[in-house]
């Protein structure tokens, strides 16, 4: 078995090479150059050079970049082609910088003002965490001292969760900000160059962010250890705040960064695509800039989906003998073979307290084999896989769920939702079954601990599902970018392929999330029902209590995702009205004489982002705290897994739903069917109603669905971590319950 200084050390060595390794595929990524944004002439400028003669007469509403680009065109058939083909090229480089720097600056610019709010967050929670969980009565064998101890620690924790999770976000948003132009330029090369340079850049977030935050839970454990020294029970009940902080942060991050960007999306699709007929991302639009935080492109059906899709089955091929093969071919193969880590690191034998079923012994002992752990990590590795698998299938366009959502188009907008929602209540069922084979098979084996080493291996392809995840966005942004530099139909067509497969395999990284997130967060639920010391008797939901709970529990993401989506209506609404006036009062914008005022929305998107992210984070934070402390451990384990089981469902369903529309969409923008083509392509009814169904899918899929995941899991970490106090309220009944004497 492996000593504790080599574990260390793996661990360590571990988040240590996935940060070199972003650092490396950083600097290979970096090598692309990107024009100057205050160093030469932009396509803009050449367009202002020739407006006169050029706009003027063409009474056809293009863009500035294609202005610019048909005067290129012109010129290059005298004798002046070949200089003018490379200051145009030059220009267009120049044009793309601007833009990413108009975008690195308002993500900068919104991402700051976030983070003020969240600080003045953690201070308040920082402060109410520290004193509640400080007073706590203390329990046998335990003194004031150890729960004052807690109490810091756990603050320290959370403090240290939230930080990282700040500077995640923060370091997320600069790679992306830093490729999309990349890609969008290297797209001139050829879709090979660019999707290396799109996936490439992925990786670096996938990696650096994975490493990132290994590197500092292994940190902070090793800092707490110096103080609790071998009360490991004690130290990882602290370190639980850890998650704490970090899932909180994750929730605001996720709830404004949705708000932002859809309401943009929303304003610039009804008013840019539906009401005025221009493409997408068009620099006409004044919605644009913010919607780049995020947007989407077009689609060209290309087989990049399928290299996508095969890294996450080969990183679970590869994850499989790493998680504990080795246990299956002998004693002899597990001394030579290292990295067979459940065997290796684990003794033959173990023993777990786990609730007991029987009366008087609310715990008992249940011993468990090593090679027991490799089954409930492998089962959790492969159910992952299998849940992104049917995920692809329910949102990409090269199947026939898609294909019958985009055929529902021929008769409106509403047929079209009604196929969509019907697509995403269908896609909860594969991966609930997966999810209830794999929660059977590792309870069985090694109870709540296999569940939890089940999440971990679903989440053992971490690295390779976030830079699948980043891939996404990024190629997003490229193809938003090469339409605003008018770099033309054959680079546009060239990034939209690669967000065509982004789409898909973004939808993958989604069902990895939401699975994992379920069996977390039961994994969090066990370790609750334990620290507040409640029986399985005492947990059954012919419990009043517990019923009760599970019923309130049950309707809380319904509530959480009625607040999120409204916030985005509200900020559409105001986005939408912004949109139409300056269509309506700044002279040549149609035309493309004249710039929209940018700035305005990007306001409009941040204010309504930073008002309208506080209640439903109040909601989530607060109902631990009000259930747990009014009505007591058991109701508040009823709400844990009422807001579990219905939480799964509708994340998956809303994801699926709004990924679906989307690429529907796509389908019929792309026309590389018959049968897509039949549909009648942009700008036919069809089309409006698919836009019309995206349109409402936005906040579905990248608002709220999203953002159920870590609902289900801060409310589980929350419980645990403020699981003494609620003991101590008058035994774990509730002050109410206590008060009227139930």
């Amino acid at each position: 078995m492996w000593s504790e200084s080599f574990v260390s050390f793996f661990i360590f060595g571990s988040a240590i090479l996935a940060v070199v390794f972003a650092a490396w595929t950083w600097k290979r990524v970096a090598q692309i150059e990107v024009g100057s944004s205050s160093g030469g002439p932009s396509a803009r400028d050449l367009f202002e050079e020739g407006r006169g003669e050029e706009a003027r007469g063409t009474g056809v509403g293009t863009s500035t970049g294609k202005v610019a680009a048909r005067r290129g065109v012109k010129q290059t058939q005298g004798k002046d082609a070949k200089p003018y083909e490379g200051m145009l090229e030059e220009a267009r480089g120049n044009e793309a910088a601007e833009i990413q720097e108009a975008i690195t600056e308002g993500a900068t610019s919104f991402l700051v003002t976030e983070y003020k709010h969240m600080g003045v967050f953690m201070i308040i929670m920082a402060v109410f965490m520290c004193t509640l969980l400080s007073l706590v009565t203390p329990e046998e064998g335990r003194t004031v001292e150890d729960e004052r101890r807690n109490g810091i620690f756990s603050t320290i924790a959370f403090l240290l969760g939230a930080l990282t999770s700040c500077l995640s976000g923060y370091l997320g948003m600069m790679i992306a900000t830093f490729a999309n132009a990349r890609v969008a330029l290297e797209a001139r090369k050829g879709i090979a160059p660019s999707f290396m340079c799109a996936f490439r850049s992925g990786a670096v977030m996938g990696f650096l962010l994975a490493g990132f935050g290994l590197l500092n839970l292994y940190l902070a454990i090793q800092g707490f250890k110096q103080f609790f020294g071998d009360d490991w029970a004690s130290l990882y009940e602290a370190i639980t705040g850890f998650g704490l902080g970090g899932s909180s942060i994750a929730l605001f991050s996720r709830v404004g960064g949705g708000i932002y960007t859809k309401a943009a999306d929303v304003g610039a699709d009804l008013v840019g695509k539906v009401e005025k007929g221009i493409p997408e991302d068009d620099p006409r639009n004044p919605a644009v800039i913010a919607g780049l935080m995020e947007s989407k492109a077009a689609c060209v059906i290309v087989d990049i989906d399928h290299y996508l899709k095969m890294q996450l089955i080969i990183s679970t091929v590869l994850m499989t003998p790493v998680s504990g093969l080795g246990g299956l071919l002998g004693n002899d193969v597990v001394e030579k073979a290292t990295y067979y880590v459940a065997i290796s690191s684990l003794p033959a034998t173990f023993e777990l307290t786990v609730p007991g079923d029987v009366p008087g012994e609310p715990f008992i002992t249940k011993t468990v084999a090593n090679w027991h752990m490799f089954i409930t990590v492998a089962a959790g590795l492969w159910g992952g896989l299998l849940i992104g698998l049917q995920t692809e299938y329910f949102t990409s366009n090269r199947y026939q769920p898609v294909q019958e959502v985009a055929d529902a188009c021929r008769t409106g907008a509403a047929t079209d939702i009604i196929f969509g929602l019907a697509l995403g209540y269908k896609s909860t069922i594969i991966p609930t079954m997966i999810m209830c084979v794999t929660i059977y098979v590792s309870n069985s084996l090694a109870g709540m601990y296999g569940i939890a080493c089940a999440a971990l291996g679903m989440l053992g392809t971490l690295a390779t599902g976030l830079a699948i995840d980043a891939y996404g966005p990024i190629s997003d942004n490229a193809g938003g970018i090469a339409e605003m530099a008018g770099m033309g139909d054959e680079v546009r067509e060239r990034t939209d392929a690669l967000d065509a497969a982004g789409n898909t395999t973004a939808a993958i990284g989604k069902g990895f999330a939401i699975g994992s997130a379920a069996l977390v967060s039961l994994a969090l639920f066990g370790a609750y029902i334990i620290r507040a010391k409640i029986d399985l008797v005492h947990a059954s939901i012919l419990d009043p209590k517990v019923f009760a709970g599970l019923l309130f529990g049950s309707m809380l993401p319904y509530w959480f995702s009625a607040m999120t989506m409204k916030s985005v209506g509200k900020a559409a609404l105001s986005m939408v009205e912004e949109v139409r006036r300056q269509f309506n009062t700044i002279p040549g914008l149609m035309e493309g004489t004249a710039r929209p005022d940018y700035k305005r929305c990007v306001e409009i998107s941040t204010q309504a982002s930073l008002s309208e992210m506080r209640p439903p984070g109040a909601l989530v934070m607060l109902t631990p705290i009000v259930v747990g402390t009014l009505f007591g451990t058991q109701a508040l384990a009823g709400t844990l897994a009422g807001a579990l089981v219905s939480g799964v469902q509708l994340a998956i369903s809303m994801s699926n739903t709004g990924g679906a529309w989307d690429n529907a969409k796509k389908y019929i923008e792309a026309g590389n069917t018959e049968h897509a083509r039949e549909l009648g392509g942009k700008g036919s009814d069809c089309h409006t109603a698919a836009v019309i169904g995206d349109t409402v899918g936005d906040p579905l899929k990248d608002t709220s669905g999203p953002s159920l995941n870590i609902l289900i899991k801060l409310m589980a970490v929350e419980s645990l971590v403020f699981a003494p106090f609620f003991y101590a309220c008058a035994g774990g009944q509730g002050l109410i319950f206590k008060y009227l004497g139930v």
